[in-house]
């Protein structure tokens, strides 16, 4: 089974490139799976009911989210009604919304996805691993495809939960951050594992967003509007090859792709 996971998105840039290159991308590779982190879609910060649908329309089979899933009220009573679009799992009881999707590829195999976020350097929310462990005893047994997105701040964190999973989940696949690392690998239990996929919006920026303004914030610390940038156009991604029988990855690759 192939798995495309696709790293944050960023704005209309990254919306952008997603309409225009996902659906060629999950034909030519053969994708049979495709999870997108959508939590910066809306000018940067947050997801709305309209934007998610599109990238559902563009091939997303799951969104993921992170932190920033409550910056559009909208969201709130659309996440109830819609379980491909995740939060965190962690988050309190009671909060808008689920962060664990169990359902089929579109070739009919069963595969659950697993939103978590870190707390360090973050929101002081509920326990991400033992919130792990509680999520997938809910998992049924047929469902041996398992992804979860870590969306974390520290390194430190995600690789523990790398460990943490690994022989429990296919892969552990980093978030938030904005910069893809390049220490992918398979964990010896069979866990495929990256500490962050990157993102997928203007690279020609920080993280996402205007130069300028990005950098006179660092000199004066003074209060600014972050504004989406637009050069440079890329999809960090991901592609996970998993056993379909057993759960267990056979390999993990980066791959980027670029807006002509």
């Amino acid at each position: 089974m192939k798995i495309l996971f696709i790293g944050d998105v960023v704005g209309s840039p990254g919306r952008k490139i997603v309409h225009e290159r996902l659906a060629d991308i999950l034909s030519q590779r053969g994708i049979d799976f495709c999870i997108i982190n959508c939590e910066n879609a809306a000018s940067g910060f947050g997801v709305t009911p309209r934007i998610a649908e599109e990238l559902f329309e563009a091939g997303a089979d799951v969104l993921s989210s992170g932190n920033h899933i409550w910056k559009r009220k909208e969201i709130i009573e659309y996440l109830p009604g819609e379980p491909r679009l995740l939060r965190p799992a962690n988050f309190p009881n009671g909060s808008p919304g689920r962060g664990l999707y169990i359902g089929h590829s579109k070739s009919g195999i069963a595969c659950a996805v697993l939103n978590l976020q870190g707390r360090t350097y973050m929101a002081p929310i509920d326990d991400p691993f033992r919130t792990a462990t509680a999520e997938l005893s809910r998992i049924p047994r047929d469902a041996k495809v398992i992804v979860v997105d870590m969306h974390a701040e520290a390194t430190s964190e995600k690789v523990a939960m790398g460990w943490y999973l690994d022989g429990k989940v296919s892969a552990v696949v980093g978030t938030h951050t904005h910069i893809a690392t390049a220490d992918e690998r398979v964990l010896p239990r069979g866990t495929a594992y990256i500490t962050d996929v990157g993102m997928t919006g203007p690279h020609d920026s920080v993280i996402g967003m205007e130069k300028d303004g990005i950098v006179q914030h660092f000199l004066d610390a003074m209060p600014s509007r972050f504004i989406v940038a637009e050069g440079d156009i890329q999809m960090n991604s991901v592609l996970i090859e998993v056993d379909q029988s057993t759960g267990r990855a056979r390999s993990i690759e980066r791959l980027n792709f670029r807006l002509d």
